[in-house]
């Protein structure tokens, strides 16, 4: 009977990983106990094929779900329409709770025969046992037969919590409950007392603000968080953590992040290879609706490299909402368990975000200055322009203030606040990330990124002179006119190499520099150019085109 009940309040299940003996050598895989290889042994992998019964229970509950997903969407409509139609009347109100009990019962007796499904099918069964020792016991053992099972990761257990760090409150404070330190935005009018009679005049304002960020303006920023997205995603989800786990010997994990999120995760270690490369660690960090399993994690992967990717808050496995504190908090928790589980070194480990995904990449490069170096690809220096883009001009108060308050990706200032090496991709045909049409590449706001940056690290370099021949350069739309312009300054490399190499032994590698300080202009002049050329790169590309792997190179350092 207790088997029957946990087979009711189970999980689904999608998928049965089986491994081939042939394929992997005993010495590299640990044999997968007999209890799992019992069936199917020559099979790598199995859709798990559910009984009639389950089946069609199970089609019932997730055409009840996008139902209520859509009601619950339009709710606000709804709820005003049936307002103006005198609906929402006692007299109207009691019948509408009886039908709904009786829908809520009906549905609780699917989900029995479901249950009951589940329980004539031994597969679920041996999964259904499994799960429960993993949960009484988290053994390597156990983890090791529960990792050949693809099913609902709520139930999946915790591999990683982010107080495990002991280390961390003495060294660095440490992120509480409330969640790990941002870079708070200056009050939007300064030198104003703070008194109540201003603090009642606000209210409006941030309530305003508060409820758009909360309702439209966080599903337009993170599409991927929508429910109704992510079903219809689902089987090519299922399929890319497939093709992680089979041909990459992926493993998953759920972190806790001191948020109460879980955050869903996916390491592709390849220490073990012949490849260098491999004993770099490469966080990933998906956009607006990308996702480990389909996202940018295949251009690492394909260059060699061990791979750690993982969901935004709210995205696939992941719990919670993808605001800024809680996209912080999850990406503390990631190189939390990068480098106090999986072994890397600060310095080991690389940070490579594409489009949205810079804002947990500089907030990372922030808050850990030790590691190795930031990659990013198609990525902004600040929402608000991106924002009003989108909006129409009339709301430009608004939207300011409900990014600004709830919404803020302050890229640039955080990116100028790491020491270490940085590498900018831009997309010369990026339709997201221009604010004007994609043609134009000077409105693309990574090349803001590029000279906030510059201007930060370089300012004497940065002055008149450097910074109008970097925006020339910057106009550049193909190969052939970058070249030109650098050509047409008569650029001597190995001089800028020396003149820089001579700074920082004399002054140490800490920014910013003044160097170029009693230079002459055409030298600054030749100095931005070079360092423009470093920093930033182009693709010839849109902005959803996956990186090649022959693109994916280590950032310029001295």
């Amino acid at each position: 009977m207790a088997k029957l009940l946990s087979c009711v309040l189970g999980p689904r299940l999608y998928k049965i990983y089986r491994e081939r003996d042939s394929e992997r050598s005993p010495s590299s895989v640990p044999e997968t106990p007999t209890s799992v290889t019992n069936s199917h042994s020559s099979s790598w992998d199995t859709y798990y094929q559910p009984r009639a019964l389950e089946k069609h229970a199970d089609s019932i509950l997730a055409l009840a779900s996008v139902f209520w997903s859509i009601s619950y969407y339009s709710s606000p409509f709804a709820f005003f329409y049936l307002y103006r139609k005198g609906y929402l009347s006692l007299s109207k109100v009691v019948p509408f709770s009886h039908y709904a009990g009786t829908l809520l019962l009906l549905l609780a007796g699917v989900a029995c025969l479901r249950g009951i499904g589940r329980w004539t099918n031994p597969q679920y069964r041996q999964f259904i046992t499994i799960l429960e020792a993993t949960h009484r016991n988290q053994s390597a053992e156990n983890k090791k037969q529960l990792a050949n099972y693809n099913f609902d990761f709520r139930s999946w257990p915790v591999d990683f919590h982010w107080e495990e760090a002991s280390s961390r409150k003495e060294s660095r404070g440490g992120p509480s409950r409330r969640g790990v330190a941002l870079l708070r935005p200056e009050p939007l009018h300064r030198g104003t007392a703070d008194t109540l009679l201003n603090r009642a005049k606000k209210l409006p304002c941030q309530i305003t603000s508060y409820l758009v960020a909360h309702t439209l303006g966080r599903r337009m920023l993170y599409p991927g968080s929508v429910y109704l997205l992510q079903k219809a995603l689902m089987p090519v989800l299922l399929q890319g953590q497939a093709r992680l786990v089979e041909e990459c010997n992926g493993r998953r994990a759920k972190l806790l992040a001191c948020d109460g999120n879980e955050i869903d995760t996916m390491f592709v270690d390849r220490r073990g290879t012949a490849e260098p490369q491999g004993q770099k660690l490469v966080i990933c960090c998906e956009g607006n609706a990308g996702f480990y399993e389909v996202g940018c994690v295949s251009t690492p992967l394909e260059a060699g490299y061990s791979v750690l990717g993982w969901n935004h808050p709210g995205f696939a496995g992941s719990t919670g909402v993808p605001f800024p504190q809680n996209e912080a908090n999850a990406m503390d928790v990631v190189v939390q368990f990068a480098i106090h589980r999986l072994g890397f070194q600060p310095q080991d480990i690389v940070v490579y975000a594409w489009s949205i995904g810079g804002f947990t990449a500089t907030w990372a490069a922030m808050s850990y200055p030790d590691i190795s170096a930031v990659i990013l690809d198609a990525s902004f220096d600040d929402l608000v322009p991106l924002a009003l883009k989108v909006m129409p001009d009339s709301w430009r108060g608004l939207v300011t203030r409900t990014v600004r308050e709830h919404l803020n990706l302050n890229n640039s200032e955080q990116l100028c606040r790491f020491q270490g090496p940085v590498l900018l991709i831009r997309r010369t045909k990026d339709e997201i990330i221009t604010t004007t049409v994609p043609e134009d590449i000077m409105s693309n706001r990574g090349n803001d990124l590029l000279l906030k940056l510059l201007q930060f690290r370089y300012p004497r370099v940065m002055a008149e002179e450097g910074l109008r021949v970097v925006r020339q350069w910057l106009e550049a739309s193909s190969q052939l006119e970058e070249a030109s312009i650098y050509s047409r300054w008569e650029v001597e490399e190995d001089w800028c190499l020396s003149v820089l190499r001579s700074y920082q032994a004399e002054h140490g590698p800490d920014f910013p520099w003044s160097v170029g300080e009693d230079m002459s202009a055409d030298g600054r002049r030749q100095l931005a150019l070079f360092l423009a050329r470093k920093y930033l790169h182009n693709f010839e590309a849109t902005h959803c085109t996956p990186l090649p792997a022959q693109n994916f190179q280590m950032p310029w350092h001295l």
